[in-house]
């Protein structure tokens, strides 16, 4: 096989000198290096050229209905907006300190009525095939002082040719494309859902899955590097392989931390800057947003017949760094309000001490005060995470502007979170040191899961799916796949030492299994749904000397009736907020009412991680009893609300762990 760096070498051997042209026309602005072109409509503000040498990576031949990238939003009154049409440009060039010669095109486009502004940036550098991105929005306007929430704010990759051959989200999962002929068959299950099992023929069912959704093409931010779609060959007009691929070189100006999730490709290539998928959270457009996103790098390469979609996609992984391209970015920094150079830039350094056991330490700054998961509030709060050394605890954040950060810290295998707020990050500030002290409430007793802020680990979580050759993760698959009825006919009933998370305690928890949106089952089913029983054994010695039990429950993901509107106030809805109830050997404890500003569609959107929190139920060890006992965890029976799409109107949550301990 060749390899892509030996393709690469003997393609761009032979070509002459290097160079950058940055170009208006009357139509159209156009940047063009030795390998990549792409050109700026000025009808419509949007990328309707895209080369990548003599191939055409947007549109068909005689045809050029493909777009992108281009910047859209779900921010104006009516909702959606593509700015464009009435849009002021700036052409710009220049040479960063590297001696680097690039080339840039702004576009900027107010709407009117509101005063809100969208912004696009695209930057080309000599020698790459790749787009540098930054996007903005603000909105000026004292009269309508709140205007609406920013609801979605992305950019996309939007080829019309029939080039693109397979997705990729990410290393493990990767799909062909479904084809012209499946989709002709598919039948609506769900919102933005379909099964295709029909087309028994068609290289995505027979290797991937009955059903296409968008969702099963989700990730979670904290390890996700890049995503794309990828050609095999088979449809190029030379017969070579490409790629077209989002790197996240940056995260910083995202929201909702490492916990955050998005869909990332279903033949767009999407950079979705802001949306409120899976329950994240979205910022409010108030007087004086101003707000730049970036940068994000699109990344464009190819390779010979045989170059694989994983040497593809590992060409594009190395620019997923946040020290790339430093130089340029700062060079740069002039063009782009908001964005702070590496002079206001610095490398923190921290300490903790950890808990024994914890695994995949991860250190988080962010909005200070505020949980990084709702991390929307301050419109300049910033985010950054890396891994940390679980053997000391340290680590190193690079290029993290000055200011003051909440501090968090979490790992597999420990409950709960370590929060240190008012952190002071300058470039003068030394290491910081600090020690996690785990949470407890005495003795442990017994744990269900692991704490590892998913739900993964339960039935029809992360197993792979053994009936298709690519074994996409259960999760990703649309939920009434998976019969709740079948899968637990008595319920779930988990007897702690003898059952099996994997087999006994599944994904979701339903109020009740539904009906609608559900391609097997047209009615909703009740029995044994809404009730979850946990049962477990106590020796006489551990309650000689105990007071006080405590169960901690942490969840993964919660829907109310808000679904993703978790700001929204909905009066006609009963379970906007949502009573979870906890008994013991048949008595109720306490009920826990789960509040909607955590809410998200989680487990029916193809996730099993959402929004994270929890709650510790205390009770008398009188209660208790020397022997079996018995846990009844209960959402309210057939807790439903009003779905305008179609979409499950069960209320559900999604577990993380369980954990029973004495004092």
């Amino acid at each position: 096989m060749v390899s892509l760096k030996t393709w690469a070498s003997a393609l761009f051997a032979s070509r002459a000198a290097a160079f950058l042209s940055a170009t208006e026309t009357s139509s159209q602005y156009v940047l063009q290096n030795d390998d990549l072109l792409m050109a700026v409509s000025k009808s419509n503000g949007q990328v309707t050229q895209l080369h990548l040498g003599n191939e055409d990576l947007l549109s068909s031949p005689g045809e050029s209905t493909g777009r992108g990238p281009y910047l859209d939003c779900s921010c104006i009154p009516s909702g959606f907006w593509t700015p464009g049409e009435t849009a002021r440009y700036k052409l710009l060039k220049g040479t960063d300190s590297t001696g680097t010669p690039w080339g840039g095109v702004m576009m900027s486009d107010t709407y009117a009525s509101t005063n809100q502004t969208l912004e696009q940036y695209w930057f080309l550098r000599e020698g790459e095939t790749g787009l540098h991105m930054f996007s903005r929005a603000t909105y000026y306007n004292s009269r309508t002082p709140f205007l609406r929430g920013l609801g979605e704010l992305r950019t996309l990759f939007r080829p019309s040719t029939p080039l693109w051959t397979h997705l990729s989200s990410s290393d493990g999962n990767w799909a062909p494309i479904p084809s012209a002929d499946a989709n002709r068959k598919a039948i609506t299950v769900q919102d933005a859902t379909t099964y295709l099992g029909n087309a028994t023929s068609d290289a995505y069912v027979q290797q991937y899955s009955d059903y296409f959704t968008k969702y099963a093409f989700s990730e979670v931010w904290r390890d996700h590097d890049v995503h794309g779609q990828f050609s095999d060959g088979s449809t190029s007009s030379d017969g070579n392989t490409y790629g077209a691929w989002l790197v996240l070189n940056t995260r910083e100006s995202y929201y909702g931390g490492p916990l955050h999730s998005d869909l990332v490709v279903d033949g767009i290539v999407y950079n979705y800057i802001v949306s409120g998928h899976h329950g994240a959270p979205t910022p409010n457009m108030t007087d004086g947003f101003d707000r730049t996103f970036g940068p994000q790098y699109y990344h464009f390469n190819k390779g010979g017949p045989d170059t694989t979609l994983a040497e593809l996609r590992s060409d594009a992984a190395q620019y997923a760094n946040p020290e790339w391209n430093s130089e340029f970015y700062d060079s740069i920094a002039q063009y782009v309000p908001n964005y702070a150079p590496s002079s206001q830039r610095t490398t923190f350094k921290v300490t903790v001490g950890l808990p024994e056991g914890a695994k995949r330490p991860i250190a988080v700054l962010s909005e200070n005060k505020q949980d990084f998961q709702l991390n929307v509030y301050d419109h300049s709060s910033l985010q950054y995470w890396a891994d940390m050394d679980p053997s000391t605890g340290a680590v190193e954040i690079p290029r993290v502007k000055e200011g003051t950060y909440r501090l968090t810290v979490y790992a597999d295998g420990i409950f709960g979170w370590f929060i240190q707020d008012d952190v002071e990050i300058t470039k003068t500030s030394g290491a910081a040191q600090f020690t996690w002290e785990p949470e407890s409430a005495g003795t442990e007793i017994w744990r269900i899961g692991t704490p590892d802020k998913s739900a993964g680990e339960y039935k029809h979580g992360y197993a792979p799916d053994p009936s298709k050759p690519l074994q996409p993760e259960q999760y990703r698959a649309y939920w009434a796949a998976y019969d709740f009825p079948t899968d637990f006919p008595d319920g779930v009933v988990f007897t702690v030492g003898e059952s099996s998370e994997a087999d006994d305690f599944n994904y979701i928890h339903w109020s009740v299994f539904p009906g609608p949106a559900n391609f097997y089952r047209a009615q909703p089913y009740y029995d044994n749904v809404n009730n979850w029983t946990v049962r477990f054994d106590l020796a006489a010695e551990q309650l000689a000397d105990a007071k006080t039990a405590t169960l901690t429950v942490e969840l993964a993901g919660v829907k109310t009736a808000n679904g993703n509107d978790k700001w929204a106030s909905l009066p006609n809805e009963k379970y906007t907020n949502v009573p979870y109830t906890v008994a013991v050997n048949g008595g109720d404890i306490e009920t826990w009412v789960i509040p909607s500003y955590r809410s998200g569609s989680c487990g029916v959107r193809s996730s099993v991680v959402c929004q994270n929190f929890g709650k510790k139920f205390e009770f008398s060890t009188d209660l208790l009893k020397e022997g079996m006992n018995e846990l009844i965890l209960s959402l309210p029976f057939n807790a439903t609300d009003t779905e305008t799409a179609l979409l499950p109107g069960s209320i559900y949550l999604q577990y993380d762990a369980l954990r029973f301990e004495l004092s």
